[in-house]
């Protein structure tokens, strides 16, 4: 069984959608599972959202296009791998508003920023962004 073999059919069997690159040290060194990670980006198993973070992805039946194959879309991906990386973060005051029950507005978009100012790390799904411009 080759690296890209294995890395793929622990992706596929995966309950998770956000993987580090770590998660593979124990199949084989970081650069052949950097070429493992590149080349199953390169397939459409995989996105890469940020450094050394990726995300399983599937076709979109109606655009044709890659998306994130999470149930909980870019925002849940965005979460996931917040809490797959250890960081505290905090979602924007309408959302805050929404989730608590004190509004029933619902925001169109959800912002999420990490508290601490020293997590520089740039993560991009779709239009859903952290620490990107």
């Amino acid at each position: 069984m080759t690296i890209q073999s294995r890395i793929q059919t622990r992706v596929k069997r995966s309950k998770r959608s956000v993987f580090l690159r770590s998660d593979f040290k124990d199949i084989a060194d970081y650069d052949q599972v950097g070429r493992g990670l590149r080349n199953l980006v390169r397939e459409g198993l995989l996105m890469k959202i940020g450094y050394g973070l990726y995300v399983r992805a599937r076709v979109n039946r109606i655009t044709g296009k890659l998306m994130p194959d999470n149930v909980a879309g870019a925002d849940g991906v965005v979460i996931e791998a917040m809490e797959k990386l250890g960081v505290d973060y905090q979602f924007d005051d309408l959302s805050n508003l929404n989730f608590s029950g004190e509004s029933k507005q619902i925001p169109a978009k959800v912002k999420i920023t990490p508290k601490s100012a020293r997590f520089t790390r740039k993560i991009a799904v779709g239009t859903q962004l952290v620490n990107a411009g």
